[in-house]
């Protein structure tokens, strides 16, 4: 066994946590939609003045930052306004 390809290994491992992720378009989704969206691409939702009640069947999404297409890493909150 070679030890610089042990190196390369640990590399390879931490490059998959630092993994970057396409935002995906959650723009005119319920937040239980897009909650599901993310959580599927390791990203989470992070509503901007949250309501104390609301549903979040019939709640539309009408915008999000990062906008859809930008390259973020994993864990990210995509922070949305309804």
């Amino acid at each position: 066994m070679l030890p610089y390809l042990e190196l390369q290994k640990d590399n390879e491992k931490e490059e998959e946590i630092k993994k970057q992720i396409e935002v995906p378009n959650i723009e005119g989704m319920s937040i239980t939609q897009a909650s599901k969206v993310l959580k599927e691409v390791n990203l989470s939702l992070k509503i901007q003045n949250e309501p104390e009640i609301y549903d979040k069947e019939q709640t539309m999404i009408k915008t999000q930052l990062p906008k859809k297409g930008i390259s973020v890493y994993e864990g990210t909150k995509i922070i949305v306004e309804i």
